[in-house]
């Protein structure tokens, strides 16, 4: 496992952007494959995106394709989640999680995950 750590959450208003950032400590997160997901008040955490440990390939729940974008940078050990054209139902508690080598859709396959960050999209 690794240490995860989320930041860049916020307020912003509708059409605004943030940068998310998802910090690894106690070993390096280059053959990781990272998924970031959100969870809204009375919902069920969902998938947004994954990128595979070396970048190669990148995945998006469909709501978010063109809008938000996934990178990484290995010698930094961070993955970052680009928020752009946000909308209200954007909003909700946003987590990144790691698993060596997996970057798939599916929450049960990462075992280490972050705390979440706030974003909140005011209408």
């Amino acid at each position: 496992q690794v240490q995860l750590v989320e930041s860049g959450g916020g307020l912003v208003q509708a059409g605004g952007s943030l940068r998310l950032s998802c910090a690894a400590s106690g070993r390096t997160l280059s053959i990781f494959g990272v998924g970031w997901f959100r969870q809204a008040p009375g919902k069920e955490r969902e998938f947004v995106a994954s990128i595979s440990w070396n970048g190669g390939n990148t995945n998006y729940e469909d709501s978010v394709k063109g809008r938000f974008t996934i990178s990484r940078d290995n010698a930094e050990d961070t993955v970052y989640l680009h928020l752009n054209s946000l909308k209200p139902e954007d909003t909700a508690v946003y987590y990144c999680a790691a698993q060596p080598f997996y970057s798939g859709t599916y929450s049960g396959g990462y075992d280490s995950w972050g705390q979440g960050t706030q974003v909140t999209v005011s209408s």
